[in-house]
């Protein structure tokens, strides 16, 4: 019967195997949910979902293999009466808090509702808007959707609005996760997670408890060990494009420098116009008399540095290619020389181009620029690119 629901997970592009279908199927014959669809929910996406990106996918697929309560005709929900007791009480336990328990009683229980229930579906003969008896919507009568009633019962609508009722699963709070939509901070991070280097270091607060056990074990007593968080080492140098065509970019390069941020405890950011000159800037507002050379910074920042340069490098090829080719100042030395000298001293290092992919040959600077860092260091600024170039600087 979970022969559909296996094929819609395929269908929809996730990358379920026969061995998690036979696991879902063994946790279902274990007895691990019973009448519980929220229970059985969360065991088919623990068991069929491996990456989070996927899990928007799985919430489609779920709902369309699932979907159709919300056709259920009053005929379906006198013939849902006679569901067990035990099953409707126990739900009810389970997603009603002890004061909404309490104010079911104002109807006379949960056996009353269960009855009132059935007797308005026998007597209603159309559809009902307001009010607070008929089954229908945006009114206060326990059935329905679409109002308010501590003790309600949903019918016919397609998500919570006072989460009084049951928890459903048509939420999708996780839509943002998908790699096939537009990147957000949440996203960004699970990419960057890719590049990760992990060491313990500071403090001694965490249990250690594979040494603890080998202490206890050598020493006849309990001898408690601790050690050093586990982190994030990586080392990030972010040098970012500013101003003129990168404009219509600020929003996603925004949620990338905060999601970078987050992610990479040792990163230092730098701005730049177009291409790297002989100064870079850390505040914007003072660029012209707070800047900082960039031999500096080539002799500041190790080797063991992941380089990573955020731009459209889209710019006249004299600003690459020419003493005193830059658009705002006379540069003594070309930017193809500064860009050459920065990929020499971090050799792990990385170009994310906002612009689209499909427009890159069309311009000259970018054709220019991948042949300085190489064609495979520029990455478009989509999810599956910054992975792409996470996965390159991991391996150097």
């Amino acid at each position: 019967m979970f022969l559909p629901f296996f094929d819609n997970l395929r269908a929809a592009k996730i990358p379920v195997s026969l061995r998690e279908y036979l696991a879902f199927l063994e946790g279902m014959q274990a007895g691990l949910v019973t009448y519980d669809i929220d229970g059985f929910y969360y065991l088919a996406r623990t068991v069929m979902v491996k990456d989070e990106r996927h899990l928007d996918r799985f919430d489609r697929a779920f709902a369309h293999t699932f979907q159709g309560l919300e056709k259920i005709s009053p005929e379906d929900v006198l013939e849902a009466m006679d569901l067990p007791e035990d099953w409707l009480r126990k739900m009810a336990e389970k997603h009603l808090s002890a004061e909404e328990r309490a104010e079911i009683e104002a109807l006379g229980g949960f056996d009353k509702l269960m009855e009132t229930l059935k007797k308005r579906l026998e007597e209603q003969k159309g559809r009902h808007q307001g009010g607070n008896k008929w089954i229908g919507t945006a009114g206060t009568s326990p059935f329905g959707a679409y109002g308010y009633n501590p003790e309600g019962i949903r019918i016919g609508q397609d998500g919570s609005r006072h989460q009084r009722a049951v928890k459903v699963w048509d939420k999708r709070e996780f839509r943002n996760l998908d790699d096939t939509i537009e990147l957000g901070t949440r996203n960004i991070k699970v990419a960057l997670k890719r590049l990760r280097k992990w060491a313990r270091d500071g403090a001694a607060e965490e249990l250690d408890l594979n040494g603890t056990i080998q202490a206890t074990a050598e020493h006849g007593y309990l001898d408690v060990k601790t050690r050093p968080e586990r982190r994030n080492a990586v080392k990030v140098l972010l040098f970012l494009d500013i101003g003129g065509s990168m404009d219509p970019h600020i929003r996603v390069v925004e949620e990338l420098f905060s999601a970078a941020r987050t992610e990479f405890k040792h990163m230092e950011h730098f701005y730049f116009h177009n291409c790297l000159y002989e100064g870079v800037w850390k505040d914007n507002s003072r660029r012209w008399n707070e800047q900082i050379p960039t031999h500096e910074i080539l002799h500041t920042y190790g080797p063991d540095y992941k380089c990573i340069f955020v731009g459209d490098a889209s710019m006249s090829p004299y600003e690459i290619a020419y003493p005193g080719g830059a658009n705002e100042h006379m540069n003594a030395e070309a930017g193809q020389i500064w860009l050459e000298r920065a990929r020499d001293q971090w050799p792990s290092h990385l170009w994310i181009n906002p612009l689209e992919q499909r427009f890159w040959r069309y311009t000259q600077s970018i054709t220019m620029i991948q042949q300085i860092f190489g064609a495979d260091r520029m990455v478009p600024m989509t999810l599956q690119g910054i992975e792409a170039g996470m996965k390159q600087l991991t391996r150097g």
